[in-house]
């Protein structure tokens, strides 16, 4: 079940009359608030359009974050080539359109994004792109009663923690290919079901691993409140000193709550986020120090964004690998 999509034809969709429009209406809406209830900008039960890739290829595929473009890469190999917006470091709760970017949205065939409010802000670039663009929200294409979601309603859209959920993402966007260009469709399959097996083999490691650390030290506590799904996966009680979303301030009050709890635990770790700035973390460990325990911080994980692209962690693969391993050694 896809999004549907609405087409120009493909020389007015990469014209600069419409690069320039796709500017002007993307920085008047970096300058708005989401809608947090706004529904999805596309809906993944219609499909009203049955047009199709019809261009010489290769593929000009754009991603929002590392996460989706590497199992986009995967999938579609030789066919297309993958540009990732947000790099290591980025923040896409805070992320804003730079006109680099619309340039390389507007240009590309196919856009793949997260949804569920991950981008923040460039949600609505999305809702106007998909005039005239197949974009899709792949993790919207996961069904809801799959997803965790919020005490508010809001829908996590951090998927990636969970390996084993992960592999439907890689499906959902074989299943997007094979609609957009179906001539290619057996070699999209072929990589996706690759693909999965290496996942469910990265997803059986990481619980192996992950075995060595004591029931009663299985306390995740970091910057942010985006490894719920890595909780829910692989037994973890996950503890974050800001919501799923970077955009507000940690409260003293939030502060203060979890420095009684560590304490009170005696928990021995807090883990740094490569995204996130490390000023709560650091309020966290002087409140306990104030308390007279001594809280260290684990390491630093990979939450919203891989590592340099020229290490290891650049990769999904490397990414959860280095996140299990920083874990274990830290709680064992």
């Amino acid at each position: 079940m896809f999004p549907d999509p609405s087409w120009l034809t493909h020389s007015t969709a990469k014209s600069w009359g419409g690069v320039i429009l796709t500017l002007l209406l993307t920085f008047s809406i970096n300058g708005c608030s989401p809608s947090e209830d706004r529904a999805p900008s596309h809906s993944p039960t219609s499909q009203d359009s049955t047009k199709t890739y019809d261009g010489p290829g290769p593929i000009q595929i754009a991603c929002t974050v590392g996460m989706i473009g590497d199992l986009a890469r995967e999938v579609v190999g030789d066919r297309g080539t993958v540009t990732t917006l947000m790099g290591p470091g980025t923040d896409p709760h805070l992320y804003k359109v730079s006109p680099g970017d619309v340039r390389t949205l507007f240009e590309s065939d196919l856009i793949l994004y997260a949804g569920h409010h991950l981008e923040g802000r460039m949600g609505e670039v999305f809702e106007r792109l998909s005039d005239t663009h197949f974009a899709v929200a792949v993790c919207e294409l996961i069904p809801e009663e799959e997803l965790l979601s919020t005490e508010e309603g809001a829908i996590d859209p951090h998927l990636w923690f969970d390996v084993n959920l992960w592999k439907e993402v890689a499906i959902a966007i074989a299943d997007t290919l094979v609609q957009f260009d179906p001539a290619e469709a057996e070699g999209y399959r072929n990589r996706a079901q690759t693909l999965v097996e290496q996942l469910l083999d990265l997803d059986r490691e990481a619980r192996q691993q992950l075995a060595s650390v004591p029931p009663k030290r299985r306390v995740l506590l970091t910057a942010h409140d985006a490894f719920r799904y890595f909780g829910r996966a692989y037994q973890f009680e996950v503890l974050g000193i800001q919501g799923l979303s970077t955009e507000s301030e940690a409260a003293v009050a939030r502060i203060n709550e979890l420095v009684a709890l560590i304490v009170e635990r005696d928990l021995p770790a807090v883990f740094v986020e490569s995204t996130i700035s490390n000023k709560n973390v650091r309020a966290l460990l002087e409140g306990c120090q104030s308390k007279g325990h001594t809280l260290s911080i684990g390491g630093e994980l990979y939450s919203d964004a891989m590592g340099p692209s020229d290490s290891p962690e650049g990769t999904y693969f490397g990414m959860v690998r280095h996140n299990v391993r920083v874990l274990s050694e830290a709680l064992r």
